[in-house]
C-alpha cells in the first residue's frame, strides 16, 4: 500500500474507522492478490483491470466500481443501501446488519468481474 493510501486511511473519522478497517480486511480476504492505491482521491483495490473503489464520508463508508447486476445479488438483498447508480452507502449501523460472508461475496464477484468492471 503507497504513502498516499495510508495517509487516507489515518485521516478517516475515528467513528467511521473501524467499519472501513472492516471492509478493507474483507476486500483483501476476497482477493489478498489486490493492489491498493489511491485514484479519485480514495483508496482503490486493482485485480487485472477491475477496480473498487471505498471511500469515507460523513455518513460512514461508499463502495463504488461494479457493472449492474455484478454485485452478487447485494443491492436486490439491501436496495434501501444503493444510493445512486453504482454507489452503496454503508453507515456503520446498516453495516453492523451485514455478514462478513455477504460483504466478501460482493468483493469477490466485482473484482472477478470482466475486465474494466
Amino acid at each position: 500500500m503507497d504513502d498516499a493510501v495510508l495517509a487516507y486511511i489515518d485521516a478517516i473519522d475515528p467513528g467511521h474507522r473501524p467499519l472501513f478497517d472492516r471492509l478493507h480486511r474483507l476486500v483483501l480476504e476476497a482477493h489478498p492478490e489486490a493492489t491498493v492505491v489511491l485514484s479519485y482521491q480514495m483508496p482503490t483495490y486493482k485485480v487485472g483491470r477491475n477496480r473498487l473503489f471505498l471511500a469515507a464520508w460523513s455518513h460512514g463508508i461508499s463502495i463504488y466500481g461494479w457493472q449492474r447486476g455484478r454485485d452478487a445479488g447485494f443491492t436486490d438483498r439491501h436496495p434501501d443501501l444503493l444510493s445512486s447508480k453504482g454507489t452503496i452507502k454503508l453507515r456503520p449501523g446498516d453495516a453492523a446488519t451485514l455478514d462478513d460472508d455477504e460483504l466478501r461475496d460482493l468483493f469477490r464477484t466485482v473484482l472477478d468481474g470482466p475486465a474494466g468492471g
